[in-house]
Formats: structure tokens, C-alpha cells, sequence
């Protein structure tokens, strides 16, 4: 009976142990997606920064730089990727941003990040800035996947009154409000609270979409004042404490997943939308020139205080200085420290994460986007055999190994190859000397723009004749005296 009891006791042990491996590999990650807004590729301590960002440099240190990685020169287009990991170009939203004016948003054909988490079980909450449409519902968070979305709809907002244009652009789950306090640090405070009341029994997907660093050019005066003696003009000093107070949440975020035993099974991806901006253009703060120097905006003519580093051009550009990132993952059971330089792109966030979680895509929307995970964690060489950086109408430009292909339409036109392994600046142009690449570029480019839906900000703006117009949000609102979009009362007839 002893030696029964032995096996029993042995078979019911080794029962159990298999159950707790199973569960354990069962076991779907956490996900946050920390985003910044407009950050310089050089504006980050670990990057040689005089800015302090330690939380961000302690996530670098522990996890896995990508250093190779590329997102889109404006917000739209980014947010896009990211959120259905397919090229903009497949859906319109390849050129420009959507304006406060726009009528359009991301297609509700395209299946998004949220929603395919959710088939699977996932919580999923956003806080911050959306951008991908506001002025009908349909475009709006919370009907694209989201459980609860607290933060703005369109592009910028001041950072203390969230407003853009006399309106309150700030809202919870649909219902706009007025809210003291800094944006950076409420989004902060809300994405905490979602981590510390999360219902662990489930897996989160947590999207925190920061304002920070664009413009206007914000933030407290106590956190202006330690940049003070700091070099630089008071917009540099500024836009560094942004970064800090971004910083700041980032270090919130990651505590309070410690203090709720997530952390080990949370993936965090850090990242930026585009590289900061250096011409005035993209750092006016979208403000009248009367108002853009009390209000925070970078006067027309001036130096925005943005630093891309040693890479060429910023925002809006497509050479390297707008659009690769600064990218981060950090998982710290499943990710050792490294440095990866292979090409990847932002565009491979959905289907990476996807994999991670045992959901899927939409088979009649194909991905882009790559499984980058044995890249990340195994070293191997990129899944990608080229990466489109963007193509439009009049523009475009590609990645193939160290290869770097920029196309620019409009007459006289020009064509630039640049060999990124030997000079990552883009100072040499090289096309004359390897037309073979040069044309193999060129077709694979070709093969792209051939596939693009028109640009919905193409077909837009001609009404608006560059003003970027009064902002719309959905016709069953109104505006009350005091800037709140406030839902209509219908009447009973």
C-alpha cells in the first residue's frame, strides 16, 4: 500500500507539474506600447543626450535596442502601421496627417491591433493621443477595439487646457471634459490606475500614445527650471523637460507592472512615431504667428530644438532623420540585452505581438508587417527583403539590406542611393556608381506604388487651400459656450 501511495503521490506530482507547464506556456503576454511624439533620435540619455531620461535608459540597458528601426516621417501614417500593421499606402493614409478639418480616419475594413487581441482574450486600453479620426464616431477609439480610452482625438492639443482651435478635445470612453493638469503626466496617472485595477486573470494590452515631445513646446516651470542653466534656447529647455516628464511615466508604468507581479510576463515596446522635427513647418505648434510664442509654437524662420543626431533631415523627410526611431523592447524573462541593426519597422508590431498572443490577422488584409520576434530574441537576420520606408504620389523611398533608395517625383526629380552601413548621415550619394541597385530599388518601389490606394489627404485638402480649418467632430455634437463638444438633445417630437 506504502509503495502505491509512493505512486500515486509521484504520478499526481508529475500530473500537476505538467499542468503548471502547460498553463505557463498557455500563458498569454501583457502588452505596452509606450509611443513618444516627434522624439529627436539623439534626445535621449542613452543615446548621449544631456536630456535625463533614466527609466527609458534602464529599459534600453535591459532589453533589446533596435537601432535599424523605422517608423513613418508624420503621426498618421505611424499610428497606422502600428495599429494594422500594413503599409499606409494600402488604406490612403500614406501622405500627411489627418487635420482638425478632415473628414476621414483609418478604414473600419481594417482589422486593428485592439480588436485581435480581443478575440483572444485581451483587455485593452489606450490613453493619449489618437490621430487616426475624429470627426465620426465610427473612427473614434473605442469602436476600434478599445475597451477605454481616455485621452485626445486629434492631432495636438495645448497641454494644460487640451485644446485645439477653442475646443475641449479631451475625453473619456466618448464623453468630452474639462480636466486640470499637465497631459503627460494624466495620461501617466490613468495608465497606472488601469495597471493597478487590472484583472489579472486576463491578459492587458496597454497603448500609451504620448503627446511629447511635439509641439507646442510645454511643461511645468518647475521642470522648465532644472534645464535652466542647461545649453540651448527656453524652447530646448522645454522640450527637454517634456522628455523627462515622459520619462517620468515611463518609470511610473514599469513600477506599477512590478507592484502587481506583471512585469515578468510583459512585453514593452518603446518607441516614436517620426524623428523630431527640424524645420519650423512641423514645430509651429499649429498656432497664428501672434500666438506662437506665448503659446509654445517655434516662430516660422527659427530652429526647432529637436536633435536627429548625426542623420539627415527630420520630420516629414524621408531620409533617416525622419523616420527611423529610437525602438526599444524589454521583456525581462523572455529578452535578453542587445543591440540589433537589422531593418525593422513599426509596421511589424501587430503581427509580432499577434504571434506572441496566439491571435491572428485578417486573411483578406494581408500583413506587411513581419514576425520580428526571432530577430529580437534569437539574433537572426531580418524577416524582411526589403522594407518600404513610404511611397506617394510624388515621393518615396526603400530599404534593402544596407541599401537606401529616395525617390523624389516632382520635376526636375532625383534619385539618391546611399550605402547606410558606410554612411548612415546619407551624405553620399552613390547612385551613378551602382545603377544595377539603383534600378532594383527603383522596381521594387514601382511594385509598391502601383499597389497604393489614392491619399485620402490628397483628396481632402484642396477645400482647405493649406489651412488645416476648424476642427470637426461628429455631427450629433455641439459646442457649448465653454469649447466642450456636447451631444445633442433631440426632442421628442
Amino acid at each position: 500500500m506504502r509503495r502505491i501511495a509512493i505512486q500515486f503521490a509521484l504520478l499526481a506530482c508529475s500530473f500537476l507539474g505538467w499542468c503548471a507547464l502547460a498553463h505557463a506556456q498557455d500563458t498569454k503576454p501583457n502588452i505596452v506600447v509606450i509611443l513618444a511624439d516627434d522624439l529627436g533620435n539623439a534626445d535621449l540619455g542613452y543615446r548621449g543626450s544631456d536630456i535625463k531620461t533614466p527609466n527609458i535608459d534602464q529599459l534600453a540597458k535591459e532589453g533589446v535596442r533596435a537601432e535599424s528601426f523605422y517608423g513613418m516621417p508624420v503621426c498618421t501614417p505611424s499610428r497606422a502601421e502600428l495599429m494594422t500593421g500594413r503599409y499606409a499606402m494600402r488604406y490612403g493614409l500614406q501622405t500627411l496627417v489627418i487635420f482638425p478639418s478632415h473628414a476621414y480616419g483609418l478604414p473600419t475594413d481594417e482589422r486593428t491591433l485592439p480588436q485581435a487581441l480581443k478575440e483572444v482574450g485581451y483587455q485593452t486600453a489606450m490613453v493619449g493621443k489618437w490621430h487616426l479620426g475624429h470627426a465620426d464616431r465610427k473612427f473614434w477609439p473605442q469602436n476600434r477595439g478599445f475597451d477605454h480610452f481616455y485621452g485626445n482625438l486629434v492631432g495636438e492639443v495645448d497641454y494644460f487646457t487640451k485644446e485645439r482651435g477653442g475646443l475641449v478635445d479631451w475625453q473619456r470612453d466618448g464623453e468630452f471634459l474639462k480636466e486640470d493638469g499637465y497631459f503627460t503626466t494624466l495620461i501617466g496617472n490613468e495608465a497606472v490606475n488601469i495597471i493597478k485595477t487590472h484583472d489579472t486573470s486576463k491578459p492587458l494590452f496597454l497603448y500609451v500614445a504620448s503627446l511629447a515631445p511635439h509641439a507646442p513646446y510645454q511643461a511645468p516651470e518647475q521642470d522648465i527650471d532644472a534645464y535652466k542653466n542647461a545649453a540651448g534656447d527656453v524652447h530646448r529647455h522645454t522640450y527637454a523637460a517634456m522628455i523627462t516628464d515622459l520619462d517620468a511615466q515611463v518609470g511610473r508604468i514599469v513600477t506599477a507592472l512590478k507592484q502587481k507581479n506583471m512585469l515578468d510576463n510583459t512585453l514593452i515596446v518603446f518607441s516614436s512615431d517620426n524623428g523630431g522635427a527640424t524645420s519650423a513647418l512641423f514645430a509651429t505648434g499649429a498656432r497664428s504667428p501672434e500666438e506662437r510664442a506665448e503659446s509654445g509654437g517655434v516662430e516660422l524662420g527659427a530652429k526647432p530644438p529637436a536633435s536627429n543626431g548625426d542623420l539627415r533631415g527630420g520630420k516629414g523627410s524621408l531620409h533617416e532623420g525622419g523616420v527611423r526611431v529610437p525602438t526599444i523592447f524589454y521583456w525581462p524573462t523572455k529578452l535578453k540585452p542587445s543591440i540589433v541593426n537589422e531593418p525593422l519597422a513599426i509596421v511589424d508590431v501587430m503581427p509580432t505581438v499577434l504571434a506572441l498572443a496566439g491571435a491572428k490577422g485578417s486573411p483578406d488584409h494581408p500583413f506587411d508587417g513581419k514576425n520580428i520576434w526571432p530577430t529580437l530574441a534569437e539574433n537572426q537576420p531580418s524577416p524582411h527583403e526589403d522594407v518600404l520606408i513610404n511611397v506617394e504620389a510624388f515621393r518615396g523611398a526603400i530599404r534593402k539590406g544596407n541599401w537606401k533608395l529616395v525617390k523624389i517625383a516632382l520635376l526636375p526629380g532625383k534619385t539618391e542611393l546611399f550605402d547606410l552601413a558606410k554612411d548612415p548621415g546619407e551624405k553620399n550619394n552613390v547612385a551613378d556608381q551602382f545603377p544595377e541597385i539603383v534600378n532594383d530599388l527603383q522596381a521594387r518601389l514601382l511594385t509598391y506604388a502601383k499597389e497604393m490606394k489614392p491619399s485620402e489627404w490628397i483628396k481632402a485638402q484642396p477645400a482647405f487651400l493649406g489651412a488645416q480649418g476648424r476642427t470637426l467632430f461628429d455631427p450629433d455634437f455641439d459646442i457649448d459656450d465653454s469649447g466642450l463638444p456636447r451631444e445633442k438633445v433631440v426632442l421628442p417630437k
